[in-house]
């Protein structure tokens, strides 16, 4: 069955941008990486990227429909959006993520502060006792936010490596147990993040 057809002369397209049949500008149907013509990785060529989308950027420019159906002049509209947006995700190693995760349907909304690895649990706790002495005006508690905002910055250091470690290993065989491993470590790192920016909200 097939699901789209060029909107022009009702072939199917046999291309991502354009009609292979009449040249017609298509919509965008595809994933991020499919339309900059990358394979799903998460270690990709930062300079190959951006060639991509300096390159694309000009076939799809409205400018070069000027002279075409308002048809077309829209989705040149649209599609040059689509493809801000895609290279915007795709240039951030962590949206990039994110954006994968998703399509493989673990979305970064259901992540919930439950998977944090119990061990953080108790950091939350030490933190939120240190800020509640500063509040109430024992400055005393400044020294354990400060080893705790140091201990944070560390762990997010570690973290990243961690990420780097998962985003070869999807890439060497695209096994899900790597998503599922990318997904705790995004998890984490937001919760650590969050951390973070309270202890440097404490600082004077």
């Amino acid at each position: 069955m097939i699901l789209n057809l060029c909107w022009n002369c009702g072939q199917p397209p046999e291309g991502v941008h354009f009609c292979g049949h009449c040249g017609s500008l298509q919509a965008p149907v595809v994933d991020y990486f499919a339309y900059l013509g990358l394979p799903q990785k998460l270690q990709i060529d930062r300079q190959d990227l951006e060639r991509r989308f300096y390159e694309l950027s000009r076939r799809l420019h409205p400018d070069r429909f000027f002279r075409r159906p308002e048809r077309e002049r829209q989705l040149s509209e649209d599609a040059t959006a689509w493809l801000n947006d895609a290279y915007r995700t795709l240039k951030d190693p962590v949206a990039r993520a994110e954006y994968l995760l998703g399509l493989h349907g673990l979305d970064k909304t259901e992540q919930k502060s439950s998977n944090v690895p119990p061990e953080l649990l108790e950091e939350v706790f030490e933190l939120n006792m240190a800020l509640e002495e500063i509040r109430s005006g024992d400055e005393s508690a400044r020294p354990q936010i400060e080893a705790a905002r140091k201990k944070f910055a560390g762990m997010l250091e570690d973290l990243h490596g961690s990420l780097e470690t998962c985003f070869a290993e999807w890439d060497g065989g695209g096994r899900r147990e790597a998503l599922e491993k990318i997904y705790g470590l995004l998890n984490r790192r937001n919760y650590l993040r969050n951390l973070l920016r309270e202890a440097q909200g404490a600082e004077p």
